[in-house]
């Protein structure tokens, strides 16, 4: 998240701006880090939840944690199968009685995808808004850098992807090849993969998924215009490359997903639910301005 710890400005800044009226009976927020990152990092996730916490005054912010400490949480958002992570936020989710009621979720990066994956596996409790901020929901199909661009854990990742996303060994174990959306390979990707192609119904219609999907009141899509990272971009917006090439890129209105409506979206957004929204820099770099005229509104 060094992204989101350059473009963000100093806590200095936060009495600028005054919290919302009423914001005492703001529903609870649960966020989800992204990639290289963990649930408390004082300049990422640690500084989000402070800041909305400053915002609406006692508001319930719940930072997702995969892991019994901060090292297991960053490790496992590279190495822990996505559906067993998504089953244990579920968990948390359904024993934490705060959230009860019904809550907020707000997803940076891949968190965005995955909390997703909550909302339409797990109805209860009821997720109300899903904020994804820069998650890629057509997918990745390249690797452009990762947080630590000199890792080798990056290096290695990018070559693994490249030789063998779909194969049953490297699904099970790398975070990032569950979500690799290889166009060039579409099949292979409909066949083999064991999350992203699950939840973006590319093997049939799971009715259950796309009601959990609809029952939410605003899905809002967040896409930074200057991405490097994300390739490409516009998944960000649930848009991708069409079929059989890597160059050109369609809108998620001129997707199968979207014209068949295999997951609600089309309906939702007839229906004014979802929300695309835009915001000049690169990966995760936004200011606090924007945030808070941008984002806190939904929450």
């Amino acid at each position: 998240m060094a992204a989101l710890r350059a473009a963000v400005p100093v806590l200095a800044l936060l009495s600028s701006f005054p919290a919302p009226a009423a914001a005492a009976a703001a529903p609870p927020l649960v966020i989800w880090h992204g990639m290289g990152d963990s649930c408390c990092n004082p300049v990422s996730m640690g500084f989000i939840q402070k800041l909305v916490e400053k915002k609406i005054p006692g508001i319930y912010v719940l930072s997702l944690r995969i892991g019994g400490n901060l090292i297991q949480d960053m490790e496992n958002s590279f190495f822990m199968n996505v559906n067993d992570q998504v089953r244990e936020v579920c968990s948390q989710l359904a024993s934490d009685p705060h959230l009860q009621g019904g809550y907020n979720a707000m997803g940076f990066s891949r968190g965005g995808q995955f909390l997703r994956a909550v909302a339409q596996r797990c109805p209860a409790p009821a997720m109300l808004n899903l904020i994804s901020i820069g998650g890629q929901h057509q997918g990745v199909y390249g690797f452009p850098r990762c947080p630590g661009e000199s890792s080798h854990v990056c290096d290695w990742i990018r070559k693994t992807l490249d030789l063998a996303a779909y194969t049953t060994a490297v699904q099970e174990h790398l975070v990032q090849a569950e979500y690799w959306h290889d166009p060039l390979k579409e099949e292979e990707y409909r066949k083999n993969s064991i999350f992203l192609a699950d939840i973006n119904q590319e093997r049939g219609v799971n009715e259950t998924y796309k009601k959990n999907l609809m029952a939410l009141k605003k899905f809002v899509m967040v896409k930074f215009l200057n991405d490097t990272m994300v390739d490409p971009p516009i998944s960000e917006w649930f848009g991708f490359y069409k079929s059989g090439q890597a160059k050109e890129t369609v809108p998620l209105q001129e997707t199968s997903l979207y014209k068949e409506d295999r997951l609600g979206l089309q309906e939702m957004d007839k229906a004014g639910k979802l929300v695309f929204l835009g915001v000049k820099g690169d990966h995760l770099h936004f200011s606090e301005e924007w945030f808070d005229s941008s984002i806190l509104p939904f929450l």
